[in-house]
């Protein structure tokens, strides 16, 4: 039995769609009976459980062999996932297929890579077969901004000319497929990138390709986008790690382009110009 955990947010849905569309049996662990309804599927089977609480995840992990861990970005995180990772050893040898993130290690410069890499240290700690995902931004993330592209022809952030090869979120749920339904990635950790490194500035290009209306890019000083966060009321710690991720970006942390998806799914990587005309009645607004 596989067990997605994070099964209702964006890499975990997709993973679950795909797995199904294949007719791979699932089970998911989630908070709550309204979100187990999302997950509506003969080929679903939707378990209440909380990684708060340890004594609920022993019951969700009866049989499986593999799991998909993904978890809210919070300062509990390593405390979440710990939880699981013990009740995974305790039930068995479960590969864990791991979901972190930009900068995962134990002297990354952002607190987010620093608590993925002490989750990836106890995995790997506690004896358990292990993958992990590295994907540096999402392409889905440019959604945030879809409104306000389409009424104003602006894309508005703080990137500066930093490229980042961000990565379509459905190829990273491909790679965990892969993952979650094979040996051959077993010890693995893999950086997920889509085909090219982009600028928010190119970003801002394409977009007005695939619309056929003017967007432009406007950068705006870090400092603001910080002062916005906090008017809005965003918890210290979150602005905080928003704003070492902006930083990161900025400053050309995820340029690096991998061919990932190709060498572990056989398909090529989804191009950014692909996304654009996909989501173009989003971008457009109409």
């Amino acid at each position: 039995m596989i067990l997605i955990v994070g099964a209702t947010g964006l890499v975990g849905s997709a993973t679950v769609r795909h797995l199904t569309a294949c007719g791979v049996p699932v089970r998911a662990l989630v908070r709550s009976a309204e979100k187990a309804a999302t997950l509506a599927n003969p080929g679903v089977e939707a378990m209440v459980g909380d990684l708060e609480q340890p004594v609920s995840l022993e019951a969700a992990l009866d049989g499986v062999t593999r799991a998909l861990l993904i978890s809210p970005l919070h300062p509990r995180q390593v405390a979440w996932q710990g939880n699981f990772v013990e009740a995974a050893r305790r039930t068995g040898v479960v590969h864990i297929v791991k979901l972190s993130g930009l900068g995962t290690a134990p002297d990354s410069p952002l607190r987010s890579g620093r608590w993925h890499a002490q989750t990836e240290r106890h995995i790997a700690d506690a004896g358990l077969p292990f993958t992990y995902l590295h994907p540096p931004f999402f392409m889905q993330n440019l959604l945030r901004s879809a409104a306000a592209i389409a009424a104003q022809g602006v894309l508005v952030a703080s990137m500066q000319a930093g490229k980042i090869a961000m990565v379509d979120a459905r190829d990273v749920a491909a790679v965990a497929v892969a993952a979650l339904t094979s040996d051959d990635h077993v010890g693995k950790t893999y950086t997920i990138t889509g085909p090219e490194a982009l600028s928010f500035q190119e970003v801002a290009q394409k977009l007005a390709a695939a619309t056929g209306r003017a967007v432009t890019y406007q950068d705006v000083p870090l400092a603001a986008v910080q002062q916005e966060m906090v008017a809005t009321g965003l918890p210290e710690w979150l602005v905080d790690v928003r704003m070492e991720f902006a930083t990161a970006l900025r400053d050309g942390y995820a340029a690096v382009v991998t061919d990932t998806v190709q060498a572990v799914t056989g398909q090529p990587a989804r191009t950014f110009d692909a996304f654009a005309r996909e989501y173009v009645a989003l971008f457009r607004g109409a």
